[in-house]
């Protein structure tokens, strides 16, 4: 086979790519420098892996690339649209204004245009309240100024007709080219975190666009025709347009990668993942080959959200972590980030980062000059990293019981190869470079979180409700038709809502669509 594909994972120090076959063959990586305007760092790599492997710009059939755009644009409070936030719920929640809980700044960032109008359901699907047609346009008139829109209503997991009424209105006031983000698509039962991923996700679709746009040009500027794709939350893939549609599936992508790319390198299909970068490190787990996802609301940007996140403990350790020595060793979590090889003592900087102490102690031989470093002060570096990382794996575990534990990432050689509570320690061959083979190597998926009243549908009624659903979403998102399986299936009763109600969650995933 060939399938020529691209792999390029974007992260906070360093841009990494390969060059993948048909049959999963790596045939060429490199690690680059991340720049500031994150083109051009894409770009130096694809020029590079393409220039190693042999392979030419019109042999290429995909190219993958998992982002930092949605985070940075997310912590740095960058590019944001201003959004108006409509919750369909009033009278019943009126007590708790939208964006309550949002930090100052990042409300300020989206122009903090919230609006709670009548309507919304019940658990089971009954009305709540009547929906007002002409409050809703008043509404949208007065939120004229706004870049895109964000529609939450109260149960619309279950019964969606009030936000996709409320979205044809907003339709009919303001025209087509106004992004328009309804909470059923994006989050799951849990009305305020759902409502936040839903903001952000309209705060994003412009940042989506210019990325997306930024991806695609790039693409033509060198001559390649491929079908392109961006890595999302779940280790999985979706299309350009997806990921336009819905960005904030793509802000732990880079994490995703990751643990993919390691239970692939390293044929650990369950464990522990430990993912060292430049700037931190990433501790998740991996179940059947994908990430483990979160059961709890995941924050981002200081925002509660509930939409599909991966299970990821992020500690600030990482290759270019600056190491203090006042009051005891300490390393991170500062970092000197892209500059590492400015910066750095090893690159004739001024900064002692955590690089430098493995090139002074020699596991390592990178820079321009060898570090001068107390080797007590080495020693109780390595040891502050040990217990942070044993810390962090012992947290991400089930049980007492040692699992397998995979070390990748550019920064790995700070990890020791033993660890308390690992069964067995892998640093599989192409470490460095796993969250790029993860992107390349992933699937495309489709979920569905929702809750059936199983009095007025049977459960296999409501399950298979729900597999079509999941499956018609990873269509959605560009997976092949001929290809695509149910691979997970969740059901839990909920005892504490009355009528037979019950929570389905299904993941969908196939094989790229040609």
């Amino acid at each position: 086979m060939t399938d020529y594909r691209i792999g390029i994972d974007v992260g906070g120090t360093n841009t990494d790519a390969v060059v993948m076959d048909g049959d999963d063959n790596l045939l060429a990586k490199t690690k680059t420098p991340t720049t500031e305007d994150i083109t051009s760092g894409i770009l130096n790599a694809l020029d590079v892996v393409l220039d190693d492997s042999g392979v030419s710009e019109d042999e290429l059939d995909y190219v993958m690339l998992g982002t930092t755009h949605a985070t940075n644009a997310i912590t740095e409070r960058r590019g944001l649209n201003e959004v108006g936030v409509i919750r369909i719920g009033a009278p019943a929640t009126q007590s708790i204004r939208p964006l309550l809980e949002w930090p100052d700044d990042l409300a300020e960032a989206i122009g903090n245009n919230v609006a709670i109008l009548d309507g919304g359901h019940e658990f089971d699907g009954r009305l709540l309240n009547d929906l007002d047609e002409e409050q809703v346009r008043a509404q949208v008139r007065e939120f004229a100024d706004v870049d895109a829109f964000a529609v939450t209503s109260v149960f619309s997991p279950v019964r969606d007709d009030h936000e996709t009424r409320v979205a044809e209105l907003i339709r009919e006031e303001v025209g087509d080219d106004v992004p328009i983000s309804v909470s059923n698509e994006i989050g799951s039962v849990g009305l305020l975190e759902r409502e936040n991923a839903t903001a952000l996700n309209a705060a994003l679709t412009s940042v989506a666009s210019e990325a997306a746009n930024a991806f695609v040009e790039a693409m033509d500027e060198r001559g390649i025709d491929a079908n392109l794709y961006f890595g999302q939350n779940d280790g999985t893939l979706m299309s350009v347009d997806y990921a336009i549609r819905y960005p904030i599936f793509t802000v732990a992508s880079g994490p995703s990668n990751s643990v993919r790319g390691a239970a692939y390198l390293s044929a650990v299909e369950n464990g522990i993942i430990v993912d060292v970068g430049g700037t931190t490190t990433d501790v998740g787990a991996v179940t059947e080959g994908f990430p483990r996802e979160s059961s709890v609301a995941v924050e981002i940007g200081e925002v509660k959200t509930n939409f599909r996140m991966p299970d990821i403990i992020a500690i600030g350790i990482g290759g270019g972590s600056i190491v203090s020595t006042d009051g005891g060793v300490t390393v991170g979590p500062q970092s000197v980030g892209y500059k590492l090889t400015e910066e750095a003592k090893c690159f004739g900087g001024e900064t002692l980062t955590a690089t430098d102490l493995e090139v002074a102690a020699g596991t390592i031989d990178i820079g321009s000059e060898t570090p001068d470093v107390d080797g007590e002060i080495v020693e109780a570096a390595r040891e502050y990293v040990r217990e942070r990382v044993e810390r962090e794996v012992d947290r991400m575990k089930t049980s007492a019981e040692p699992v397998p534990v995979v070390i990748v990432g550019g920064g790995s050689i700070l990890v020791p190869d033993d660890i308390a509570g690992a069964s067995e320690v892998h640093k599989p061959d192409h470490y460095e470079v796993a969250n790029a083979v993860g992107v390349a190597i992933a699937q495309v998926s489709g979920e569905v979180d929702r809750i059936y009243s199983l009095d007025e549908m049977d459960r296999e009624e409501a399950i298979q409700h729900a597999k079509d659903e999941a499956t018609d979403n990873a269509l959605a998102a560009g997976a092949d038709p001929e290809s695509v399986d149910i691979v997970d299936v969740e059901e839990v009763p909920l005892s504490y809502l009355p009528g037979n109600a019950v929570r389905i969650k299904v993941k969908a995933a196939g094989a790229l669509d040609h």
